[in-house]
């Protein structure tokens, strides 16, 4: 049976500046664009637990935040400071692991050493909370679908253990919006069918569901019976670099997905920088809110390494995509065809799906 860790950051970027600055700990934290009393124009990055208690959460506008609470601290994105510390974190977490594959900037999966399993992951949480000062969630289960659902079940600073005997009645009773890559109208249009919770969907007839859904239908359920991705991998050197967003809520709004490009493109930049490499492509992947998929790339004539570049080259091959009006849930930007200078590290494919 595979045992398989998702280690998950508690508001990493919020954190990270918490502990870089203690006079913010206990305050309402927001991370994003300044919000220029209530006037600004821009989405937040992520907010801190306590700024999640007045209803402000990541990709939400930068005005509606100020308006929900004016008393928050706003504070830019210091992407620098959330990359070196994720070096770090993800660091201790590999000493844990016999396969590690880094998932985002806050988030692994990991096989562990042994099957210790509890005390390797309360060793993990100890160890990054007096190295680093941060709190993490662990979630432990049979596959990669399950432990990425279970790191969130107790969230800030847990842990969920699920055994494969208890995979199906722990999912039972949660909302079919729990299994990653349901938004909102997804969700809407499984309970049209009358599927609320994961168990709903489990019961459904797989037939029927991929009439309505297509191949994704038939993907769900699968997840809903408690099955799942049990590849845990690190590829050898570096391909390519890159980053990916899903709304909360599918949208065609320019600004937000221009600002959403912004903070693609100052994360994509540190990691060069950290890494040492330059890059001459890049390319733009849209998802659409019925799951249709496009990608478009453009080459340039030499190596760069400007987060200028990056930004004013993904919003004109997002141009190609807005044009139709159609709502998207999920953008991504992805660097590749990449050059190494004396710099060079063991970064590998940076990816991340909200």
């Amino acid at each position: 049976m595979s045992i398989i860790f998702h280690i998950d950051m508690d508001a990493f970027f919020a954190a990270c500046e918490e502990h870089n600055n203690p006079e913010l700990k206990g305050k309402p934290v927001v991370i994003g664009a300044a919000p220029k009393e209530g006037k600004g124009r821009g989405v937040v990055s992520t907010a801190s637990y306590e700024a999640r208690k007045y209803g402000i959460h990541s990709a939400l506008p930068i005005s509606k935040a100020y308006k929900l609470c004016p008393t928050a601290v706003f504070l830019p994105v210091n992407m620098k400071l959330y990359i070196d510390t994720s070096f770090r974190v993800m660091q201790i977490i590999r000493k844990y692991a016999s396969a590690f594959q880094q998932a985002s900037v806050d988030e692994a999966f990991i096989i562990p050493v042994n099957d210790e399993v509890e005390k390797i992951a309360k060793q993990i949480k100890q160890e990054i909370k007096e190295k680093e000062g941060l709190t993490c969630s662990i979630g432990i289960a049979p596959n990669k679908s399950i432990a990425k659902i279970a790191s969130d079940y107790k969230k800030p600073d847990g842990l969920t253990i699920v055994t494969e005997e208890e995979a199906k009645s722990f999912l039972a009773p949660m909302s079919v919006r729990k299994l990653q890559g349901v938004g909102p109208k997804t969700e809407s249009l499984l309970n049209t069918l009358g599927i609320k919770t994961i168990g709903d969907l489990a019961k459904y007839d797989q037939k029927y569901l991929e009439q309505q859904l297509g191949k994704w239908g038939t993907y769900l359920h699968i997840l809903s019976q408690g099955h799942g991705s049990t590849e845990v991998y690190e590829e050898e050197g570096i391909q390519s670099i890159s980053r990916e967003y899903t709304f909360d809520e599918d949208t065609n709004d320019a600004i937000v997905l221009s600002e959403i490009i912004d903070e693609l493109s100052t994360y994509l930049h540190a990691a060069l920088i950290e890494s040492g490499y330059s890059f001459k492509t890049v390319a733009v992947k849209i998802r659409y809110s019925n799951f249709e998929t496009h990608t478009k790339q453009i080459s340039l004539q030499q190596p760069s390494l400007s987060r200028e570049v990056i930004a004013e080259t993904a919003k004109l091959l997002l141009n190609y995509f807005t044009q139709s009006k159609k709502k998207i849930r999920l953008i991504g930007v992805k660097l590749s065809n990449l050059s190494t200078s004396s710099k060079q590290k063991s970064i590998k494919e940076y990816t991340s799906l909200k």
